[in-house]
């Protein structure tokens, strides 16, 4: 009994660690990724209260168009009405969308409010966007760093240690993330390289969409609530490998996050190889399944 019970807390430990992990598309996926930031909660609940206006206005507009496609056709209405216009009607049709605007304009305001009012901030990253990669830049550490962000090659998943494509995968996947720390407010600089095109980072987990225009410097913000590895893309046609410019972001622990950042100021390269290896080691509810499984 105890071992049945141990095994089955380590299975529900594996399936919400893979679940938090790493959030991505999914095949047939038809709602949203599931929200790892405050504002994403808030777009999503916003995406559900719409569907409470959305759906009955759809099925009157076809009912409506039913009846008026089956009563007035010619076969069945031979005469035609000379009605111009009916007081009644017209009233309802005019304060009916006003007050649906007003019940969706309200939240709406909030939640664009809630995008564009950036609290204070733990933790400054710009992102500047080039043809085909992203460059970040972490802004107040006591060295600079800075390093590109190219979709990780499939020849190069074993030299990185990334050979697991439910974590790391393929056309999502790059060699550098940007790294932040969970619970943190992470300022978000975004740009495009002067003599570049329009980009756009997008992270759906977070709620963030915002556009890299050359010689504009754009600003957002998000707080990770999970640990894990979320995954975007660019979002603004860019040109012929606009599909293979991907964005990822690393969210770790804050001790995670100092240690890496101590170690990137010297040596970047084995800053990220040590995130990758402390991500390869089991969980804890992985640890309890494999003692049962002895």
């Amino acid at each position: 009994m105890t071992r049945a019970y141990a095994a089955m807390t380590g299975l529900i430990c594996l399936l919400f660690a893979s679940a938090g992990y790493a959030d991505q598309p999914h095949p047939w996926q038809i709602d949203l990724q599931a929200p790892a930031s405050p504002i994403m909660h808030q777009v999503r609940w916003f995406e559900h209260y719409t569907l409470w206006f959305i759906v009955p206005v759809t099925l009157l507009v076809l009912v409506l168009l039913v009846i008026v496609v089956m009563k007035f056709r010619a076969s069945a209405n031979p005469v035609p009405s000379r009605t111009s216009h009916n007081t009644m009607i017209e009233i309802i049709w005019t304060i009916g969308p006003v007050l649906i605007l007003f019940f969706l304009a309200i939240p709406s305001f909030n939640l664009l409010n809630a995008q564009l009012e950036i609290p204070e901030s733990d933790l400054t990253v710009k992102a500047t966007a080039t043809q085909w990669q992203w460059n970040y830049e972490y802004e107040g550490a006591s060295a600079p760093i800075a390093f590109d962000s190219f979709m990780l090659k499939e020849t190069d998943r074993d030299s990185t240690g990334k050979t697991d494509m439910a974590r790391y995968p393929r056309l999502l996947a790059v060699d550098n993330e940007m790294v932040v720390p969970v619970g943190k407010t992470v300022r978000l600089l975004v740009t495009a390289a002067p003599s570049d095109v329009i980009h756009a980072f997008a992270l759906p987990a977070f709620g963030l969409k915002i556009d890299a225009v050359p010689g504009r410097l754009n600003e957002t913000w998000f707080i990770a609530e999970k640990e894990g590895m979320y995954y975007g893309q660019c979002s603004e046609l860019c040109g012929k490998d606009h599909a293979f410019m991907p964005i990822a972001i690393h969210v770790v622990s804050q001790e995670k996050y100092d240690a890496w950042l101590a170690q990137a100021a010297t040596d970047l390269p084995g800053a990220f190889k040590g995130l990758v290896a402390q991500a390869d080691k089991p969980v804890d509810g992985l640890a309890v399944a494999a003692n049962v499984s002895k």
